[in-house]
This record gives structure tokens, C-alpha cells and sequence, in this order.
């Protein structure tokens, strides 16, 4: 186990090289004299080039090392890498401009959402890098059959550029204006550090909750069939609530900057993780330990945002 560790730990450092290497080569010395005519193309295309370098490093490379790992687990991992390698390619490229101050408190609330993220990932997966990959996936997986080694790179990755790029974009647009620190910015700083925080809470309340859990069956003893305790009690999804308002106070900087039209990318993931959130609760009332205690569960508590519980009594979910 600690061998197969080790292995993908090291394909998770080298898989992202090819578009570091190539950023260093030739978009940073786009901004030169006298630069080659691949730099000076690199240099005014900022957008269409990091899409062309995440379909070649990600959805390209990454799919491959997933089939011949036979797992899709990197995308879960840089997940958390993508936005923090995205944030510091606009903000480094020969054509970014951007208040000091806006770029600085971006950069910063980034790499903590990022190492938010990223510690969440790793203590759920028992510190094992490419111990499993997402259940989505492996369910996917035997709906596809056969057909799945190529419907992968379409649902794995593919999917996963227009969701990693579009969310990013505020990124983009924090790099292309100077206009001064404003009000708005404070806004937004103040929702996106709301969101790491709800977030980080309601992962840790959830990892503790499974954690008990997983004991309480090695003991042989009844394992507690819903998390209603701490955040929880008032959101069903607390985590993904937290996760949204992240992504949405992103895009307060890019709407402060004129950049409107960037809700797009929140928005679709917002779809998107209503989307999982639906998968995730028909998985819950399949398991017939806790299909009734979720059944009540759904009726009290709200579905994202948190909120009051309704008064609804057991005996009134079983007559409906």
C-alpha cells in the first residue's frame, strides 16, 4: 500500500509539468523583446491559451493516466491545484494588469480555500494519494460498460474544463483592470472567506460523523443514521452551501470589474452541484439503515442554505 502511494504521489507532482515548463519557456517570454513567435502569440491570447494547455495537460494527459491506472482520481486531487495554477498564470502573464491590492487578496484567499480543499481531500482518503476514485465515476463506470474507457474523457475531463475554466474566470478578470480597491471588493472578500469557513466546518463535522460511525460498526454497535448535529442541523448540505458561496463571492470581484457576463461560470456549477445533490440524497434513501431517519430529515431541514428546522413529527412523515 505504501509503494502504490508513493507511485501516484509522483504522478501527481509530474503530470502538471508539461504546461508549467511550457509557461516558463515561452508565455513568460512573451512579454520580451524580441521573442519568438510562439511567446508573442502566447502573450496575446492569455484565455485561449490556458484552455488549449488544459485540454492538452488535463483532459488529454490526465485521461490517459487514468486508463492506464484504470482510475480517475487525479481530477478529484487538482481539483484543488487547477484554480491556484490558473490564478498565478493570469496573474503572472506578460498581459495581466491589476490593482496590487485586489490581486494580492485574491492570491491569498485562493491558497487557503485551496489548502481548505486540499486537506479535506487527503483526510477523507486517509492520506492515500489515488485510493479511490469518485463514486460518480465508478457508477458511470458500469452504466457505460465497455464504452466507458472512451465516454471517460468526455464525462471525466472534458466536462470538468468548461466547470474549472468558467468558475476561474473572475481570476481573469482580476488580472485585466486596475481599477481601484472599492467597497465591492470588500463584499466580496467577506463572502468568499464566509463560504472557506462554512465549508470547513461542515466537512470537519462530516468527517468526525463518518469517522464515529466507522467505529461504532467495528465495535458491532448501531451506527447514528443521519448527521443532524452543528451546521448540519440547519442545512442539509452545508458544505456545498459554503463551496457556492465561495465560487459566487469570486464573481463579485469580476462584476465589480464590468465583467457581468462571468456569472456563467458560478452558475453552472451551481446547477451542477444541484445536480449532485439530487444523486447524492437517492444514494442516501438506498441504503435502508437510514432511509427513514433521511426521509424525516428532508422534511425538517433545509436543502442549502441553512435555516430554521420545520416542526414535523415522525408519525405525520409516516401517514404522508
Amino acid at each position: 500500500m505504501a509503494g502504490g502511494n508513493l507511485k501516484n504521489m509522483v504522478v501527481a507532482l509530474l503530470v502538471p509539468l508539461p504546461s508549467i515548463l511550457f509557461y516558463l519557456s515561452f508565455v513568460r517570454a512573451g512579454g520580451d523583446t524580441g521573442a519568438s513567435t510562439l511567446s508573442s502569440w502566447c502573450a496575446a491570447h492569455p484565455l485561449l491559451l490556458a484552455n488549449i494547455l488544459f485540454f492538452l495537460n488535463v483532459d488529454v494527459l490526465f485521461w490517459l493516466v487514468g486508463l492506464l491506472l484504470s482510475n480517475h482520481w487525479l481530477i478529484d486531487l487538482y481539483w484543488t491545484v487547477i484554480p491556484v495554477m490558473l490564478l498565478h498564470y493570469y496573474g503572472g502573464h506578460p498581459a495581466s494588469v491589476a490593482d496590487a491590492v485586489r490581486s494580492a487578496v485574491a492570491v491569498a484567499l485562493t491558497w487557503v480555500w485551496s489548502a481548505r480543499l486540499t486537506h479535506n481531500y487527503l483526510r477523507r482518503e486517509g492520506w492515500e494519494f489515488g485510493k479511490r476514485e469518485d463514486w460518480r465515476f465508478n457508477e458511470m463506470r458500469g452504466q457505460y460498460g465497455k464504452t466507458w474507457w472512451w465516454m471517460s474523457f468526455f464525462a471525466v475531463y472534458l466536462s470538468q474544463q468548461v466547470f474549472l475554466i468558467g468558475i476561474c474566470l473572475p481570476m481573469y478578470a482580476i488580472h485585466s483592470s486596475n481599477q481601484p480597491w472599492g467597497i465591492w471588493d470588500i463584499v466580496a472578500t467577506a463572502t468568499c472567506i464566509a463560504g472557506i469557513v462554512i465549508a470547513h466546518f461542515a466537512d470537519t463535522q462530516l468527517h468526525k460523523f463518518v469517522t464515529r460511525n466507522e467505529k461504532l460498526k467495528q465495535l458491532g454497535e448501531p451506527t447514528v443514521p443521519t448527521l443532524e448535529d452543528g451546521l448540519w442541523w440547519y442545512s442539509r448540505h452545508p458544505n456545498y452551501f459554503g463551496e457556492q458561496l465561495w465560487w459566487w463571492g469570486l464573481y463579485l470581484f469580476a462584476w465589480n470589474l464590468g465583467q457581468q457576463w462571468m456569472f456563467v461560470g458560478p452558475l453552472v456549477n451551481s446547477l451542477c452541484l444541484g445536480y449532485v445533490t439530487v444523486l447524492v440524497e437517492r444514494r442516501m434513501l438506498k441504503q435502508e439503515h437510514r432511509a427513514e431517519a433521511y426521509k424525516l430529515y428532508q422534511k425538517r431541514t433545509s436543502v442549502w442554505i441553512p435555516w430554521f428546522r420545520k416542526a414535523v413529527s415522525e408519525s405525520k412523515l409516516k401517514e404522508t
